[in-house]
């Protein structure tokens, strides 16, 4: 389903990339005193991370009404978002998220950018972690430190997605509207499964990540990167731009060589494995706020031929489902983070329920 995957294409090509015009972006941390975890683990004080553009409008009875949550994918954070291609295309005056209309909210998920997560020191002694924890948090965050008690919108993409119909039936009356980008709203199986099986069984049965007390990044790091590399963008564009053995090397050894200094393999293991108690199935039918989950047919993480977003949609009362067909613009999975793609239908999303005003809701 997808669930996840991430791309890092993305993450590294968003990484130098200039801010629109649109307010400047506020950082914070909040730290959650005293977290429990559904394993029954527990941290004291657990980080976490977040950014924010424009301002809270508070309605009249005191209550934010204008607040978006921005939920990234596998591996990112909440930067991925602060770029031409997002923000650029999503941000800026009269766009579909005009952060000088709403009060947008991009935390970094546990375990991810510069929220608590195995890397900062407990490494493999860090508590397993979830997608309900992970959401769990994320509302923490609003409701205690960012004073936020309704969304005017949920958008997710890849595991944000996930996150995002985790969401709607977890907090039911807590949003507007929901946007659940590159994800389906079923377990975590088949294909999907295998490839997230592989590298976790890579990392874990390395000699040199030494049960999480490495010194050095354990060779399964670059297994794993190799493997996510293989699942990101799609098959033409792939072939386009490397169309002979030499240049596919040098572009797999680029990617591969960027990831080993950024990332590290406990963490990506605790990503990869957090998604083992997603199952947001059982209960579509708790949604209540209007969902437009969107996907596109080059996902090789979701891929269409499944059936299955088109058969579960009509499990949501108020769901609908798109699939963009495979285009020049598509970018296989990494599509999720492409706003041109899909803005237009995001923007009649805000529109549609937008007729019911928040304070009623």
């Amino acid at each position: 389903m997808k669930t996840f995957i991430f791309s890092l294409l993305i993450l590294f090509s968003a990484a130098g990339a200039s801010a629109a015009d649109y307010p400047a972006v506020v950082e914070g941390d909040f730290v959650l005193k005293d977290f429990k975890f559904a394993s029954g683990e527990t941290l004291p004080a657990l980080r976490i991370h977040y950014r924010t553009l424009g301002t809270p409008v508070r309605n009249a009875e005191g209550k934010v009404s204008n607040a978006v949550l921005l939920i990234h994918n596998t591996s990112g954070d909440g930067g991925i978002f602060i770029n031409p291609q997002f923000g650029g295309e999503l941000f800026g005056p009269g766009a579909a998220l005009d952060a000088t209309r709403y009060y947008i909210i991009a935390p970094d998920a546990i375990g991810h950018g510069r929220s608590g997560k195995p890397s900062d020191g407990l490494r493999a002694r860090f508590p397993r972690y979830g997608y309900t924890d992970m959401v769990d948090a994320q509302h923490r965050l609003l409701v205690e430190g960012l004073g936020v008690q309704h969304l005017r919108l949920v958008l997710g993409t890849s595991m944000g997605g996930m996150h995002a119909w985790i969401w709607g039936e977890r907090y039911p009356a807590f949003m507007d509207a929901l946007m659940p980008l590159s994800s389906l709203p079923v377990q975590t199986a088949g294909r999907n499964r295998v490839w997230r099986r592989v590298l976790i069984d890579a990392i874990r049965n390395d000699a040199e990540w030494r049960g999480g007390a490495y010194t050095a990044q354990p060779p399964s790091l670059k297994t794993a990167l190799q493997l996510l590399y293989f699942m990101s963008s799609n098959p033409i564009l792939r072939q386009e731009k490397t169309p002979t053995l030499e240049g596919t090397d040098a572009d797999l050894d680029a990617f591969v060589g960027a990831g080993m200094k950024r990332f590290d393999a406990t963490d990506l293991l605790y990503q990869l494995e957090a998604s083992r108690d997603y199952d947001p199935a059982p209960g579509l039918e708790k949604i209540r706020a209007p969902l437009l989950a969107l996907n596109t047919a080059d996902d090789l993480v979701n891929p269409p031929e499944l059936g299955i977003l088109e058969r579960e949609i009509k499990r949501v009362a108020k769901g609908r489902a798109i699939l963009l067909p495979l285009s020049p613009a598509t970018r296989g999975h990494g599509g999720h983070t492409v706003a041109a793609l899909w803005k237009e239908h995001l923007k009649q999303l805000m529109a549609d329920s937008a007729t019911t005003p928040v304070s009623n809701k």
